[in-house]
Parts: C-alpha cells; sequence; structure tokens
C-alpha cells in the first residue's frame, strides 16, 4: 500500500456512432469520468471513418456501436484487431443479443444504452489495467527498470533513471526524483538486492543512485555530528554518509564518469 496521490493515466478514445446525439452523450459521460480521465480524440460515424482514424492515430480505447449504416460494428471490431497496435474495444450499444459474439473477438467490454456512469466507469478500469500491463510489458521488452507505485486503484511507473536516491522513512521508502517525493512500501534491502547496479548504499537508511553522485563534503549532521555527505545532482539537500559506506562512496567517485 502506497499513502500518495499519483499522477493517472488519461486514455485516449475513439467514439464511433452514427447518432450524433449518442456521440454527444457518451462525451459527456467520458468528461465526467475521473478515474480513469479519458481524452476523446476523436469521433467517426461509420466504419470507413474510424478505419481511416485508427490508421493513422494512436488511440487507447475504441467504443463501437454495433448497427451502423455500411460494415457495422463488429465487423468494424474484427478490423481492428488486426491493427499493429489496435486499441482495446468497448462496445456501445442498445442490442443486448451481441454479447456473446463481442467477446470472442476479445472486446473488453459490453455496455447497454443508455449508459450509466458507474457502469462505464468500470469498463474505462477494465482498459486502463489493460494499457498499463501492455506498458509495462512494452518497457520490460525494451529492457527499461522501474519502480511501480500503487494508490487506491491507480498505479504509477517511475523510471528508475529518474530516481534521486530511496530513503528508508519507519514502515515505507521515500522514492526522491528532481521533481518530487513519493512513498513506497517496501525494504532498502530488497531495493539493493534488486537494483544494486543502480544505487548504492550510503548509510542504514539511504540508497543513492551512483551516476548522479557529484560530490562527498564534510558535513555536521544534529544526530551523528561531524561527518560526511554526498550531494546529488538534481536535489539541493545532503545526504549522510557512514563511516562504514565512506569508503564505497570514495572508490565511486574516483571512476571515470
Amino acid at each position: 500500500m502506497v499513502n500518495v496521490d499519483v499522477e493517472q493515466l488519461v486514455l485516449k478514445a475513439l467514439i464511433v456512432d452514427d447518432e450524433p446525439l449518442a456521440r454527444a452523450r457518451l462525451r459527456t459521460l467520458l468528461g465526467e469520468c475521473v478515474s480513469p480521465q479519458v481524452q476523446v480524440d476523436g469521433e467517426a460515424s461509420n466504419a470507413a471513418q474510424a478505419v481511416a482514424m485508427l490508421t493513422h492515430q494512436q488511440f487507447d480505447l475504441a467504443l463501437l456501436d454495433i448497427h451502423m449504416p455500411g460494415a457495422d460494428g463488429m465487423t468494424l471490431a474484427k478490423n481492428v484487431r488486426a491493427l499493429p497496435r489496435p486499441p482495446a474495444i468497448v462496445f456501445v450499444t442498445a442490442h443486448a443479443e451481441h454479447a456473446v459474439q463481442a467477446f470472442e473477438i476479445e472486446a473488453v467490454d459490453y455496455l447497454t444504452k443508455p449508459v450509466r456512469l458507474s457502469r462505464l466507469v468500470l469498463a474505462l478500469q477494465k482498459v486502463e489495467r489493460l494499457v498499463r500491463q501492455q506498458m509495462q510489458q512494452s518497457d520490460l521488452a525494451a529492457g527499461q527498470e522501474f519502480l511501480t507505485i500503487q494508490d487506491r486503484g491507480r498505479t504509477e511507473r517511475v523510471p528508475l533513471h529518474e530516481v534521486v536516491y530511496l530513503k528508508a522513512e519507519l514502515k515505507y521508502l521515500t522514492v526522491r526524483t528532481a521533481s518530487r517525493s513519493l512513498i513506497l512500501d517496501g525494504s532498502l534491502s530488497e531495493m539493493e538486492d534488486k537494483f544494486g547496479h543502480q544505487f548504492l548504499r550510503i548509510h542504514r537508511n539511504a540508497l543513492v543512485t551512483r551516476h548522479l553522485v557529484r560530490a562527498l563534503e564534510k558535513h555536521f549532521d544534529d544526530e551523528e555530528g561531524e561527518g560526511w555527505a554526498v550531494r546529488m545532482q538534481g536535489v539541493d539537500e545532503l545526504l549522510a554518509v557512514s563511516r562504514r559506506q565512506l569508503a564505497a562512496v570514495r572508490e565511486l567517485l574516483s571512476k571515470p564518469a
């Protein structure tokens, strides 16, 4: 459990419905959604328009009506699934009888009109989880490491290269970047075991990012008295270095950058 508000993912959505009033109502409902938030980046009144948009623009989510002039929503969904990076599909229709077919083509959800806000939010949360999983898999495939911070159903990935230091604070860890502090459950030992190539322990309560250590300075601490501290790139504060870890810090600073 993490006790911090984190930045939310904003889902980019395409609305496909041949009725302007239905599109307008759905856009209004999406605007009322807070967790997750949705940005409507496109609207289409038929399958052909939708395919043209999906070919030239990336969406996280496509909200599809089924009964439309020309190709129906089911046919459109099958075409969408064939795209290199298909959006998640949620059907929004007045006809309940196509639900089984919708899930056979891996739709995330199936909503019947008139759509209730609470039901729409549940569908969007499913999409958000799916999008985050895809993002995580993409990062792993690219070899990028990150910390996953969760709070009240929301999740944020903090790239490891953005972390300046990790500091133990009672029962949690402070994750400090150049721009903010976040709170993460866990222990320094776990982080050191997993990301020892990234961090250097400088004290029993602190790990610092190796390549961001800029200087070792004399320092007076109210609790520990005269000692040493490191200055880090990206933050103003000094971090105390224990006598036990002093040699490791000096060795790090002696190496070429």
